[in-house]
């Protein structure tokens, strides 16, 4: 009989550590004034700096809204199934919201549900990815915050045609993230009339980065990073061959100049993710409903350079930029 026992200590023991390896989970909480606290399950396809800056001012706007959350962060680690599994255990948790940080991730969450509201932020293009109907009106139960400015891509063309030396612009890019897909169409449009020209480099996960950087190197005069959820989470790697081989490298935000990215024309992630959450706190209290929310641009851009990786790349610095950029050392 005891050692009947033992054994089944021991075996419930191995079932809450087997448990407790499968799904961590991140918790946090707004005290907020309102007697209610809303569960809101946050799905997020990678950690990088940008997307987790839009987590914070997600939080923040909520915070500031004066509401009481109850926050499940879940991480996808870049896996589609995890992505998936993600969004179905939200819906069978029946949280108040969703708040899906990417364009894969609100995907997901859009196809576990068409019943809870979803908010999403860091969506390259909410029509083109099936997540809304319109900008001006989604239509279904889910909106929120674009990371495109219309003009951000146009610009950093138009930049890379005037003054950097050379025609080749090397583009490394997960094929299967449809955000991605369109930026790059973007940029091609955006190079109509001039003589340059994309020398295009798939990857389908950030272990790949590395070496497509390594494959521009005499392929390419200067490299163009976009808001690729893979390639970010890797970039250090572009970064060091960029800065080995005097490719000046141009990214698709602030936040990964800041980590090492010569130049880029954008916007604070922070600042996305704010609005997004303001617009949770908005279908939270019922005031509005996803359909008649419209999805929002970034309000803001500007043209930010990285002083150290100018040098670093090989990039002299041109007086013509002191008066449309802001530096950073």
């Amino acid at each position: 009989m005891k050692k009947g026992i033992q054994r089944m200590a021991i075996l419930l023991s191995a079932s809450f550590l087997l448990l407790g390896g499968c799904g961590a989970k991140e918790t946090s909480k707004n005290e907020g004034e309102g007697t209610k606290t809303y569960k809101i399950g946050v799905t997020q396809i990678v950690e990088h700096p940008s997307l987790d800056a839009a987590f914070k001012g997600f939080k923040q706007a909520l915070k500031d809204k004066g509401l009481s959350v109850s926050y499940d962060v879940q991480i996808a680690q870049g896996d589609m199934n995890n992505n998936q599994t993600i969004a179905n255990n939200f819906v069978s948790d029946n949280v108040d919201l969703i708040f899906a940080n990417s364009t894969p991730s609100a995907q997901a969450a859009l196809n576990a549900t068409k019943d809870i509201p979803i908010v999403f932020t860091s969506v390259t293009d909410p029509v083109g990815a099936q997540l809304v109907q319109s900008m001006e009106k989604p239509g279904g139960n889910a909106t929120g915050t674009t990371d495109t400015h219309p003009d951000a891509i146009p610009k950093t063309v138009q930049f890379i045609d005037k003054y950097i030396k050379g025609n080749r612009i090397g583009m490394i890019y997960n094929s299967g993230e449809q955000n991605s897909v369109a930026q790059v169409d973007v940029v091609k449009k955006a190079m109509k009339g001039t003589d340059l020209k994309i020398v295009p480099v798939s990857v389908s996960t950030s272990a790949e980065v590395k070496q497509a950087a390594e494959s521009l190197v005499g392929k390419a005069d200067c490299i163009y990073i976009i808001t690729d959820n893979t390639v970010v989470s890797a970039l250090e790697s572009v970064i060091q061959v960029a800065s080995d081989h005097d490719l000046p490298l141009f990214v698709g935000e602030l936040d990964s100049v800041k980590r090492g990215g010569f130049a880029a024309y954008g916007f604070d992630y922070y600042d996305i993710g704010y609005e997004a959450g303001e617009m949770a706190a908005e279908i939270l209290t019922g005031k509005k409903k996803p359909a008649d929310l419209p999805a929002q641009y970034p309000q803001k851009l500007k043209l930010l350079i990285n002083k150290k990786a100018a040098k670093e790349m090989g990039v002299k610095l041109n007086p013509e930029w002191d008066s449309i950029a802001e530096y950073i050392e």
